[in-house]
């Protein structure tokens, strides 16, 4: 393992800001995995750690196949993340929307150009990221349809899920988009949490990996058995919008399955806790998404479900 600063801009008045990564391997660029781009990602950080751990360890082992370099990067943001806040601290802009960068323009843009010039030359690009909206979600890959997608390669992650959607005009300045556009084979993988670690579901997105790495020969091994994965594209899941504003009360976790016409969450009044809204299943099918915030505000999305077929 060899551990290396790929980008560094110097602080005035704190440390140095650097991106660390990790390599392990020698050869062609074969794999490159990074975690966090924004400050509240603890558990993209926490599970990049477990890969570099588990990588230590096989490459001690001599199990990084011949010819083949794996690249870890834990953070491209460790600014944000020392102050727990998402985005970039002194102008709250977002690094993972200014990709493919710019070397002489704002620090964020010269941060995306830095950390893309460091890793766009690997033939596969894992990002563990986040969703816009706060919640949980079913553990998946998620792949921006840009006329060079993947969907078979994805099938080797073994996850339940495999998302397509067309991207929209911001998404033409995200790590994923841009990955792609230089022929790297990008992947975003969404674990279920965010802001808190999960333990299991960050074993089994190491897992996941480790059963991506070893089908493709990056790694020597054998694979797990994992799921039959099912593909559907975004704009068919059904999203769940209450009318009313209020406390959100759910009992409801990811991948579980409901029936149409299921009571799935309430909306209660935060001063007198008056019920103003049950929340019921539009569709039988499995849960993808649950809103984890106390509060929400009407029609927004606080569940969504992949009808069943």
């Amino acid at each position: 393992m060899e551990r290396k600063v790929l980008f560094e801009i110097e602080s005035l008045y704190r440390d140095n800001f650097r991106v660390t990564g990790f390599k392990f391997g020698k050869g062609k660029k074969s794999l490159c995995i990074l975690g966090n781009t924004r400050g509240n990602e603890y558990q993209q950080i926490y599970i990049c750690s477990q890969l570099v751990k588990k990588l230590k360890e096989l490459e001690e082992k001599g199990r990084i196949s011949p010819g083949h370099e794996i690249m870890v990067v834990p953070s491209a943001n460790p600014y944000s993340m020392n102050i727990e806040k998402r985005f970039w601290p002194t102008d709250n802009t977002d690094i993972n929307r200014m990709f493919p960068g710019y070397n002489l323009g704002e620090t964020t843009q010269r941060i995306a150009a830095g950390v893309f010039d460091a890793i766009q030359d690997y033939e596969y690009g894992l990002q563990f990221t986040s969703f816009y909206m706060p919640g949980d979600f079913t553990p998946h890959v998620r792949i921006m349809k840009t006329g060079i997608e993947y969907i078979e390669t994805a099938k080797k992650f073994g996850l339940p899920y495999i998302v397509t959607r067309s991207p929209r005009p911001y998404d033409t300045t995200t790590l994923n988009y841009n990955w792609q556009i230089w022929d790297t084979k990008a992947f975003s993988l969404y674990s279920t949490s965010t802001e808190q670690i999960d333990e299991e579901s960050a074993e089994r997105m190491v897992e996941a990996v480790l059963n991506f790495m070893i089908e493709e020969g990056i790694v020597i091994g054998r694979g797990y058995q994992g799921y039959h994965s099912q593909v559907v594209d975004d704009s068919s899941l059904v999203a769940v919008r209450p009318y009313s504003a209020g406390m959100f009360r759910s009992g409801i976790k990811v991948s579980q399955r409901v029936l149409k016409g299921q009571e799935l969450a309430y909306i209660t009044d935060p001063y007198d806790g008056s019920v103003r809204e049950k929340i019921v299943a539009p569709v039988t099918g499995t849960v993808f998404f649950v809103h984890n915030r106390p509060m929400t505000y009407a029609n927004t999305a606080v569940l969504k479900i992949v009808p069943a077929e």
